[in-house]
Formats: C-alpha cells, sequence, structure tokens
C-alpha cells in the first residue's frame, strides 16, 4: 500500500481545492439567508447586521492581494494549509460569537482565509496539471464554484428553520478540518525560487483600494450612491488604484502583477470571467428579491427555483470538456454568452401569475450556457502564463472576478433602488415588476458585452490546452525549455 505522501498530486490537489472551494463559496451564499435570525437573536435591525458580511468582504479583499506572493515565498501547501485552519477556526468562532461585534470580528478573520485560499489553491491546480489536462480536470472542479451557490440558500433556509443560525458556521468545520488533514498528510510543497521582497506599497494600496472599492460597490444601493461614505470609500477607492498602476509599473517584484494583462488571451478571458460574473451574479442576486418579496415565498423555494442552474452547469460541463479541443475556446465562450444573455433577458417577462417551473427552465438553460464561458474562459486565461508566475496570474485573475460579481451585483442594485420594487395604490403597496424586468434587462446586456471579449480570443494562443492528454508530457517539456531559455 502507497503512502499517503506518494499519492497521485492530481488527485490530491482536487480533492483539496474542490472542498476548500465548496466550503468557501458555499459559506458566501449561505449567511445571507441567516441575517434575519441573527438580528433577532442579537436584538436588533437586519441592516445593523450588515457588518458580518462587509467585514468578511473587506478583509478578503485584503487578502487576496498578498495570496500570490505568500504562496510562492513559503510555500503553496504551507499557505493553502494556513489559510485553510483559519477559515475553519473562524467558522467555529463565529458559532460561539456571544454578541454582534465578536461575529464581525471572527467573520474578518474568516475573510482573511477565504481570500488567500482561492487564489493560492488555483495556482496549485494549474502548476499540477499540464496545460493539456486542465480542461478535464475542470469536469471536477466545476462542481463546487456550481453548486455551492445554488446549495446555499436552500440550506441556509433549512437551518434556520428548522435548527439555528449557529449552525450556518458550525457545518464548515467537519469539511475543513478533513481537508485540513488529508492535505497536510498528502500534499506535497512547492516553492519558487527568487521570489522578490515584500512589496509593502503594492499590499496597502491593492488592499485598502480594492476594500474600498468593493465596498461602495456593494452597500451603494442601500446606502445610496450620494451617501457621503459610499462617495469617499469609492472615489478614494479607485485613486488607490490608479495610485497602484502607477507605483507597480516601476516596482521590480510587484504585489499585483499587472504586467500579465499585456498577455492578450489572459485580458481577454479575464474579461469574459468579470463580465460573466457580473451578468450572472447579479441575476443571481435579482432572482431571490423576486420571488420572496414579490411572490411572498420563502427562501427555501428561491433557492429551490435557483437550483436548476447548478444542475444545468455540472451536466454541460461534462459535455464542453470534450469538445473543447476541437472547437476552442473562442467559438465556445461567445456561444455560451450570446445564449446566457437570451435566458436572462427572457427573465424580463416574469410577471405576477408567472409558473416558476418555467423559470427553473429558463435558469438550467442558463447553466447549460454558462457551463460554455467558465471552463474553457479559466482554462485558457493561463494557458500562455509561465509556472514562475502563476501564483500572480491567478491571483489578478480573482481580483478581477471578484469585482465583477461585484460591480453586478451594484448595477443591478442601483436598478432595483431607482425603480423601486413597490408602487404605491389606494389599496397599498404593490410589487413593482418593471423594476426586475431592468434589472435583468441590465444583466443580460452584461453577458452581451462579454461576446465581443470572447470574440478577441485567439484560439491559436490557447494551443497547448487544446492538445490531447497524452500528448501533455512533451508539450509541457518543451514549453518548460522555451522558458528556461
Amino acid at each position: 500500500m502507497k503512502h499517503l505522501s506518494e499519492l497521485n498530486q492530481k488527485a490530491v490537489v482536487s480533492v483539496v481545492f474542490v472542498a476548500a472551494m465548496f466550503m468557501t463559496v458555499l459559506d458566501s451564499t449561505i449567511v445571507n439567508v441567516a441575517i434575519p435570525a441573527i438580528a433577532d437573536d442579537f436584538s436588533t435591525s437586519p441592516e445593523s447586521v450588515g457588518g458580518v458580511n462587509v467585514g468578511f468582504l473587506v478583509s478578503l479583499a485584503v487578502s487576496i492581494s498578498a495570496a500570490g506572493w505568500l504562496g510562492d515565498r513559503f510555500g503553496q501547501k504551507r499557505v493553502f494549509l494556513f489559510a485553510l485552519a483559519v477559515f475553519t477556526g473562524a467558522s467555529a468562532l463565529c458559532g460561539l460569537a456571544q454578541d454582534l461585534p465578536q461575529l464581525v470580528g471572527f467573520r474578518v478573520l474568516q475573510g482573511i482565509g477565504g481570500g488567500l485560499l482561492t487564489p493560492v489553491g488555483m495556482a496549485m491546480m494549474f502548476r499540477t496539471f499540464p496545460p493539456a489536462e486542465r480542461m478535464r480536470a475542470s469536469r471536477v472542479l466545476i462542481i463546487p464554484t456550481a453548486l455551492a451557490p445554488a446549495l446555499g440558500p436552500i440550506i441556509g433556509g433549512l437551518i434556520v428553520d428548522h435548527s439555528s443560525w449557529h449552525w450556518v458556521f458550525y457545518m464548515n468545520v467537519p469539511f475543513g478540518a478533513a481537508a485540513l488533514l488529508f492535505g497536510a498528510l498528502c500534499l506535497h510543497e512547492e516553492k519558487q525560487p527568487d521570489v522578490g521582497p515584500f512589496d509593502l506599497p503594492g499590499f496597502l494600496l491593492a488592499g485598502t483600494g480594492l476594500a474600498s472599492v468593493l465596498y461602495a460597490l456593494t452597500e451603494g444601493a442601500q446606502e445610496g450612491w450620494t451617501s457621503p461614505l459610499i462617495l469617499g470609500a469609492g472615489i478614494g477607492g479607485l485613486m488607490m488604484l490608479a495610485l497602484l498602476v502607477v507605483v507597480e509599473s516601476h516596482t521590480e517584484h510587484p504585489m499585483l502583477d499587472l504586467g500579465l494583462l499585456r498577455n492578450r488571451l489572459f485580458l481577454t478571458c479575464t474579461m469574459v470571467t468579470v463580465t460573466s460574473s457580473a451578468g450572472f451574479l447579479g441575476t443571481v442576486f435579482v432572482l431571490p428579491i423576486l420571488i420572496q418579496r414579490a411572490r411572498g415565498l420563502e427562501a427555501t423555494d428561491s433557492g429551490l427555483t435557483t437550483f436548476p442552474t447548478a444542475i444545468g452547469i455540472i451536466l454541460a460541463t461534462q459535455l464542453v470538456s470534450r469538445y473543447y479541443a476541437k472547437v476552442g475556446p473562442r467559438r465556445l465562450t461567445a456561444f455560451g454568452l450570446a445564449g446566457t444573455a437570451v435566458m436572462i433577458a427572457l427573465l424580463t417577462r416574469i410577471g405576477p401569475e408567472t409558473d416558476l417551473w418555467w423559470v427553473r427552465l429558463d435558469l438550467f438553460l442558463t447553466g447549460l450556457f454558462l457551463a460554455h464561458v467558465f471552463m474553457p474562459a479559466q482554462t485558457a486565461a493561463f494557458a500562455a502564463i509561465p509556472l514562475p508566475r502563476m501564483g500572480a496570474a491567478s491571483t489578478l485573475f480573482n481580483v478581477q472576478r471578484q469585482l465583477g460579481a461585484a460591480v453586478g451585483v451594484a448595477v443591478l442594485g442601483s436598478v432595483l433602488s431607482g425603480v423601486g420594487i413597490f408602487a404605491a395604490t389606494p389599496q397599498g403597496p404593490r410589487p413593482e415588476y418593471s423594476a426586475y424586468h431592468w434589472a435583468f434587462a441590465a444583466a443580460a446586456l452584461m453577458a452581451a458585452v462579454g461576446v465581443v471579449f470572447a470574440l478577441l480570443i485567439r484560439d491559436r494562443d490557447a494551443a497547448s490546452t487544446m492538445a490531447k492528454p497524452d500528448a501533455a508530457p512533451s508539450t509541457v517539456e518543451k514549453d518548460a525549455a522555451g522558458r528556461s531559455a
């Protein structure tokens, strides 16, 4: 029997990355369902509990910018397991919190771990799997990112209805502990040689700038875009990010390697991911509001309505991975985004009498189209990235994906606020469905814009990911030889 440390690293990395991703993505959606229960338990308003999510978001934005450097400097295994331990431990502390300040503080700690997990885990994955095998590996790795957001509202609703909000956090502990033990025993360590010094100015500018912009985008619709706090955070964050570009362009070892954006394939695939995330996650943000506020249904009902999207993504993923090499990322992503835009646009037909099974069918088809976007774009984005820069590339990719999601929620939230989700009538307030229609139209437009970026992808640039898996070793060897020359 093989020693645990001799297990195939492709299988080991897949297991720990899937477990960690599922846990962190699930957490980001499940907590929203528990906000009213948390507010009731601490005898405050749901609006006052906003710090539970804001604290997590801000700390995540700060830590994510340092993820690539930390993984390269101290070793991917060490940093990944540290982040997993922090996230798991902070989850337990969140469940034990006795008051709101404690809960917010523990959520900040949880965000630090969550901000490091995804970029470091993604870098591990792309360093472990050669380019020609990455699409095949994605058939498994897409499961947590597709399934967790759909399961979050369902599980959260069941927990809140039948237990207590504390278990929203406690449920992370057994998964995190198991992944931590398995990773500690089986993962191999890998450090990058000649890692430069820590870029403190870049870290401070990136962390504070991203945190400020994400805060403004997330809270702007609720607080009002003319609020001094929102304006100050948004403008101040943009100024810091602008200064970051100047500083990093003159730094030998930048915290965020913006030079990667000169790679045409990486840039276009990243923009495809940004626009698709903005359109899709904005839609997922609006739908539960429509189902619960306009239709008067429960959180569990809205979760069951959006769940078919995950089924569509997972089913289509198995097919996309088979014909990716023949069709190429350009046509796949353009087709997927066009179909996604059409499906989201059809949601503008929802009315008070619309059968929710029609909505579920629409979302299932949306998932089928999205599978043609997420996997090909992510696989192709890293095709031409040298292994020593993989940590920096995964950090930058995840930063932009996070910004895309925030933009989608901000834009659609602003549309809802601007139009108003209720209209005053002599009989009392009634749902204003036009607000949701305009929001879905905006989301469809974001996905349609992504088609333009998809058409700019050149398949020949992603040729290494389109080779047959059995040809991968020679391809990788040639690529490595070319980089070392």
